[in-house]
């Protein structure tokens, strides 16, 4: 079934679900704003649908940058009905080691704070116009502490309580908030993982069901969890613990 959505701004598009993401939502015809660091490979996709993309390199944790992409990016294409703030970084932690605590900062200002400056210069905008999907990426990693990735795992289980207190508080505003949650990813962040990753799915596999279920909650209520990966809509069923194998070692999660 096409996807609802015609205007779609997405972080992190530069690989990994992101760029399966991007290379979804641009097969069905939608504007895409094209977000990330690495211009040649947002290049390359834009090149597919050269009238319907726009490039942005920001640092998603900056808002005056984050400010100035949405200003242009509303003034050549108009509001967004799609929000999707998918920029995210991973990476081991010691607590012990003083250079790790600049480690964890970065995290927390990229998965957290970047998320919510994606939406901030939107959000007023989405309101008025009275519709739209608010989407963020965490992990199933923010739901349980992993041994070294403590930094990891705080950023994403702060950006699933964000996500939880930002739903609540756009209740009856036309605007829904979903929290994506994915395990292991196949991509080139998780090339180099040498240990078993239980579950791992196929970033384009990752991509057509957070789209799809995305899609579904615009048209109506209700859409059933994945396996490997848990997208989470308005109201109190939030994370689907109904699968609590997702809650092991195979929580751990890294993707691009």
């Amino acid at each position: 079934m096409p996807l609802p959505f015609q205007n779609t701004v997405l972080t992190g598009a530069c690989g990994g679900l992101g760029q399966a993401l991007a290379r979804q939502l641009l097969a069905q015809g939608s504007v895409v704003a094209l977000v990330g660091l690495n211009r040649p490979a947002l290049e390359a996709l834009a090149a597919t649908a050269p009238y319907r993309c726009a490039i942005y390199t920001p640092d998603v944790a900056d808002p005056a940058a984050m400010q100035a992409c949405a200003q242009d990016w509303v003034g050549s294409f108009g509001v967004p009905d799609l929000l999707i703030a998918n920029a995210g970084v991973a990476g081991g932690f010691d607590t012990a080691q003083a250079d790790d605590l600049a480690v964890m900062r970065r995290m927390l200002e990229i998965n957290v704070l970047g998320v919510a400056t994606t939406f901030q210069p939107f959000l007023d905008a989405m309101r008025a116009q009275g519709r739209g999907s608010l989407v963020g990426v965490a992990s199933l990693a923010g739901w349980r502490g992993m041994p070294g990735n403590g930094a990891y795992c705080a950023s994403k289980g702060a950006l699933i309580r964000y996500l939880e207190s930002l739903r609540a508080e756009l209740r009856g505003s036309g605007l829904r908030v979903h929290t994506v949650s994915p395990g292991y990813l196949r991509t080139p962040l998780t090339a180099g993982n040498q240990f078993v990753m239980p579950g791992l799915m196929e970033a384009d596999d990752a991509a057509r069901v957070t789209a799809g279920r995305c899609g579904q909650w615009a048209r109506a209520h209700c859409a059933a969890a994945p396996h490997g990966l848990v997208v989470a809509r308005a109201g109190p069923v939030a994370h689907g613990l109904a699968r609590p194998h997702f809650a092991g070692p195979a929580a751990q999660a890294a993707r691009g």
